[in-house]
Order: structure tokens, then C-alpha cells, then sequence
């Protein structure tokens, strides 16, 4: 890269004084003859008339000379040293030239490289109002230059790259998550059994069944006839062209804008599936959402969402890239999912250690949810993830549980269902083992509960009695499935999705139709979406 200073063309340069020293670029003037070797006293030495001089300034000149003569010798010499340090003193000061232009060139050839690249990702964003045919990310070679700012210790912390390191602060069996990071064909391995052979041994195995994998399709073919042309998704059915509000229960007014939120809530089911913009029947459409988002995220410099919406949506978008590039190992992915990681860890509280709906705000356990689950996604696609964030959300969790770490309230210490299921789901995934005994206690009053229309609740109870297994899970699974499939829409439009029957709960109320489905498809993805945490030892259990 190089770039050039030109001087002002309507500024003429100054003229030089006269008495300077600079060189002057006038014509040549005419030469003074010698003065006479031995003048006679009082007689004026003649002095050559200067072009263009004044009369009056060569009748003083004549008469300094004529003083000069008569002066002693000591008052001359005293004369002409005031006279030579004068001069040097002008000639240590001449008058500025006229700047010539100069060129500015680095001399290290991957500066301008680095620039370039970030030139095309300029040009490369993609218009509102059609569907992209490509991701539109920038190429994996700039991820060295993404790093994690860490501020949970220091609010005023520089850049830090930070070693990906166990996301575990306590002990876990060797079959959680956290010992399955890594590829397997060409999938992260807590995401491995989401297709193939993997998915349909997984899905008999969990109890699963043609039904629920027959609900799954509808709702996907149901997100399809909703996705706006630009690639994105949003809550307000209305906004869909294909729709344009043939389908009942919208989300509210202030969820309209909240493109980050319904486009990750309506891609994660896809991912789930194990349906990406690589594999799977809707490839193209994949790749328009998961465009989207990853364009949102390069715009923001990893704040996905924009008017509307939160940090709940910045954590469901840290998801859907975390898994996608995961998945795919997609390299153009991987700055925009480590950029949504980046935001997360930087708008964590400093002081309790969770998040909620604005950066930095004392948390709540819904919140903290989403972005501990982000940061787990990321983690299993080998993105960076800094120890202290982590320790952190422990500490959050430690301040909001009741019962020793069995129940977990909202913003203070309590017993509500849905956010002990949020607090004993990331204690599972943060290596809490199966027979700890606050979760053991924890499980046995969600099962006791049984499944609820409340489908925030019911999708993190679901995950968890499927990570435990046994008894409890065979007898919440038969009911959750077998309601799920009952409610799921057949009519119109609305075919596939689902809200009348599981309506309650606040979210529901909020981001209405789209919401409930996308909660409602994930929890029949549940057999296959994430590999049991203590159930297996490793993905080699589920290969043929």
C-alpha cells in the first residue's frame, strides 16, 4: 500500500527576503564592479544600482559607507562581527522551500496483504434482498490477528491471546464433552452424532422414533417457507413475503427487530439435524442464515445483534457459528464465530461474574445459559475460550444456587424450574459428575415435575434427564415426545410448527411462533443433538 502528501497548488511558495541566503530563482543580476583598491578619505565608494532599486534606499546605503570611513578601527571590527553573527544566524534559518510530494511506502509486504483482505471483506457483504449463493466471510488467514481481551480481572486489559485449555474447572469423566474436542469425520466430536449412521443408532438407542424424526421435517420444511429473502429470519410472521402473516402469533412488536435472535433460533434446528450449508437438503438455504449472521457478526466486530435484540441473542448467534464452522470446519467462519466469542467475554460482569441483557450488567441464570453454552460450542470447535471467563460463570452459578447446587434462581438464590434446569445443565457441562449428589437431587424433582407446556423449561430439563439416563429419562422422554408430536400444527400455513398446546411461559408470549418451534424441534433433535455426557465413552461406541 502506499499513499502520497501534495503540497496546496493554489499556494504560490514565498518570495525570499532580501539579504537571504536561499538560492534564488530570479534571473541573474547585474555584477558590481570592484571598488577601488585605495580610496580616497571621504570619497564614497560606488555602489552598483540594483535592478529595480530605490533612489532612497542608494542615498542610504552611500551615506552608512561614509560614516563607516570615518568610524575607529575598533568600532569597525566591532561592526563587522555583529554583522557576521547576524548572517549566521540567517543562514541557520533560511526560509522554508516548497515541499515536494513524497510517497510513504511500508516496507513490510504483509501490512498491505492484511489490508487487502480487509478491502475484500468490504466489497463482499451481501445486499439485503436475495438470497447470497456463498458465505460471506473472510479467509481463515486473518484469525491470527483476532485475539480474546479478557476483563473479567481487569476492565482496562490489553489484547491477550489466550491457549485453548480445559473448559472443565472441576473433575468430569473422561465421556463429557470436554474430552471429546477434536474432529471426527470432519465433525466435532460432541456434535458427531448428528448424521448418518451415528444419528440413526443414537436416535433408537435414546428413544426416538419415525414419528418425532417425521415432526423434525415438517418443522424444518416449515423454517424454509419463513426465511426472508435476505437470509435471515424474523419473529413478525408479516415480514415474511411467503407467509405475510397467514401464520397466528407473532412475536410481540419488540421482537420484530430482532433479526440476530429468530435467525440463530431458526438455523440451530438445522445444525441440530446435522443439516449444514455442506451436507444435507437445504445447503443453500443454510448458507444464506449462517451468511447472515456471520456478516452481522464482521459488522458489529462481534456484536451479532442490533436493534431489538440482547445478550440472549448474542449468545444463541455464538451458538449457531460455534457449531457451524464446528461442523463444517468451514475456515471462512472462523473469524466471525471467534468475534461472537470475543463480545461474549468482553460483556461479561467484571464483578459477579454472568450476563444478562446489556454488556457488563449483573447477570441473571437464563442469560448466563446462552453464553455458557456459546462459549462450550466454541470450545468444541477449537475456538478460543479464556480459562478466567469461565471460573467466573462458576462463581456466578455458586451465588445464585440453593440446596448446595440443586436448585438455582433468577437473580438471587432460588428454586424456580427453569433456572435450575439452566444452573444444573451448565453444572453438567462445567464437570459435575453423575453421582454428584446435588444434581442427583436436582434431577429427581425435574422428573417428578414431568414435562411442561413451558418449553424453556422443557428444553433444558429434556438435555439433562437424557445426559442421566435410566428410569427417569425412558418415563420423561415417552411424555415429551409423544405431546410434541400431538401439538405440532397440521393446518395451512401453519403445518409443522408449533405454539397452540405448548404455549406458556414467557417466551412463548414474546417471540411467539418461531420460538416455540425452534425450542420444540431441538428437543426431539435431543437423542442426537449432543453425545450423551456420561453415557458413552467415546463416539467409536456409535460407529458401525
Amino acid at each position: 500500500m502506499a499513499s502520497g502528501i501534495d503540497p496546496d497548488p493554489k499556494i504560490a511558495p514565498p518570495k525570499p527576503a532580501v539579504g537571504s541566503t536561499a538560492k534564488s530563482t530570479a534571473a541573474p543580476k547585474a555584477a558590481v564592479p570592484p571598488a577601488p583598491k585605495n580610496p580616497a578619505k571621504n570619497t564614497p565608494v560606488p555602489v552598483a544600482k540594483e535592478q529595480n532599486a530605490h533612489p532612497q534606499q542608494q542615498r542610504e546605503g552611500s551615506g552608512f559607507l561614509t560614516v563607516l570611513s570615518a568610524a575607529p578601527a575598533w568600532a569597525v571590527s566591532m561592526l563587522v562581527h555583529i554583522v557576521i553573527l547576524l548572517s549566521l544566524s540567517l543562514m541557520s534559518n533560511d526560509l522554508p522551500k516548497t515541499e515536494e510530494k513524497r510517497v510513504i511506502t511500508s516496507s513490510a509486504p504483509e501490512v498491505q496483504e492484511e489490508f487487502e483482505e480487509f478491502e475484500e471483506i468490504e466489497q463482499d457483504q451481501p445486499e439485503v434482498g436475495e438470497i447470497t449463493d456463498a458465505v460471506v466471510v473472510p479467509d481463515a488467514s486473518m484469525v491470527e490477528d483476532v485475539q480474546i481481551v479478557s476483563t473479567a480481572d481487569d476492565l482496562d486489559a490489553a489484547a491477550l491471546s489466550v491457549e485453548l485449555t480445559d473448559f472443565s474447572t472441576e473433575s468430569a469423566p473422561s465421556s463429557d464433552l470436554l474430552s471429546t474436542v477434536g474432529a471426527i469425520g470432519g465433525q466435532a466430536g460432541g456434535l458427531g452424532g448428528r448424521t448418518g449412521a451415528q444419528r440413526s443408532k443414537l436416535l433408537q438407542a435414546g428413544g426416538g422414533n419415525a414419528q418425532s424424526e417425521a415432526a423434525v421435517e415438517a418443522a424444518l420444511k416449515w423454517f424454509i417457507n419463513h426465511q426472508l429473502p435476505d437470509g435471515g429470519w424474523s419473529f413478525d410472521m408479516n415480514q415474511c413475503p411467503s407467509c405475510k402473516g397467514a401464520c397466528t402469533h407473532s412475536g410481540n412488536p419488540g421482537t420484530s427487530l430482532d433479526r440476530c435472535g429468530a435467525t440463530s433460533l431458526a438455523l440451530l434446528p438445522f445444525l441440530g439435524r446435522g443439516y449444514t450449508h455442506k451436507e444435507g437438503p437445504y445447503k443453500k438455504q443454510v448458507e444464506a442464515g449462517i451468511g447472515f449472521l456471520a456478516a452481522m457478526s464482521m459488522q458489529g466486530q462481534g456484536k451479532v445483534y442490533g436493534p431489538g435484540g440482547n445478550m440472549y441473542s448474542q449468545g444463541l448467534a455464538g451458538i449457531a457459528l460455534s457449531e457451524s464452522y464446528a461442523m463444517t470446519k468451514d475456515k471462512r467462519l472462523q473469524v466471525p464465530a471467534q468475534l461472537a466469542l470475543n463480545f461474549i467475554v468482553n460483556a461479561q460482569d467484571p464483578i459477579g461474574g454472568g450476563w444478562r441483557y446489556s454488556p457488563r450488567q449483573a447477570g441473571d441464570t437464563s442469560a448466563v445459559g446462552w453464553q455458557l453454552m456459546a462459549l462450550k460450542s466454541g470450545h468444541m470447535a477449537y475456538l478460543q475460550v479464556p480459562p478466567i471467563t469461565v471460573k467466573k460463570a462458576v462463581e456466578f452459578l455458586n451465588s445464585m444456587q440453593a440446596d448446595d447446587g440443586a436448585a438455582y434462581g433468577y437473580d438471587n438464590p432460588g428454586n424456580a424450574p427453569g433456572t435450575t434446569a439452566v444452573g444444573l445443565l451448565c453444572r453438567m457441562y462445567l464437570g459435575w459428575k453423575k453421582d454428584h449428589p446435588a444434581l442427583q437431587r436436582g434431577v429427581d424433582r425435574l422428573a417428578k415435575s414431568g414435562p411442561s407446556k413451558d418449553l424453556y423449561t422443557s428444553y433444558y430439563s429434556t438435555q439433562i434427564l437424557h445426559h442421566v439416563e435410566g428410569d427417569r429419562w425412558v418415563s420423561w422422554n415417552t411424555k415429551m415426545r409423544d405431546m410434541l408430536i400431538t401439538t405440532q400444527s397440521k393446518a395451512a400455513h401453519e403445518a409443522g410448527s408449533w405454539y397452540d398446546g405448548v404455549e406458556s411461559g414467557h417466551g412463548a408470549h414474546v417471540a411467539g411462533r418461531l420460538y416455540c418451534t425452534s425450542l420444540a424441534t431441538m428437543i426431539l433433535e435431543v437423542y442426537y443433538r449432543h453425545l450423551p455426557i456420561y453415557g458413552a465413552s467415546s463416539i467409536d461406541d456409535f460407529k458401525e
